[in-house]
């Protein structure tokens, strides 16, 4: 399939772009080695290979997830500069 200068304007009009004459060739050669790309690789033979989003095989690189023991709560107040019924006091910021 070959691309005309009367396909790009079509393109164009459909995604709202103007294109001036003065690049329409650069448009139209461009489009052409965009599909004869495409046809190259119809090409291929791709018989038994399974499709996949991917370019690479994808492995998860989480750690498991494993319960650990945290700061006590004694602990975390250990270093509040004051401590307010069991809790951290901090400064009042709403009036």
């Amino acid at each position: 399939m070959k691309v005309t200068a009367k396909d790009v304007r079509h393109i164009a009009n459909l995604s709202r772009l103007s294109i001036a004459d003065s690049e329409m060739d650069k448009f139209t050669e461009q489009f052409n080695q965009i599909l004869n790309y495409a046809d190259i690789l119809q090409e291929l033979d791709t018989k038994g290979i399974e499709p996949s989003p991917y370019v690479l095989p994808i492995s998860n690189v989480l750690r498991e997830d494993v319960a650990v023991v945290g700061v006590s709560h004694e602990e975390a107040l250990k270093n509040a500069p004051e401590v307010h019924n069991g809790g951290f006091k901090v400064p009042r910021v709403i009036e």
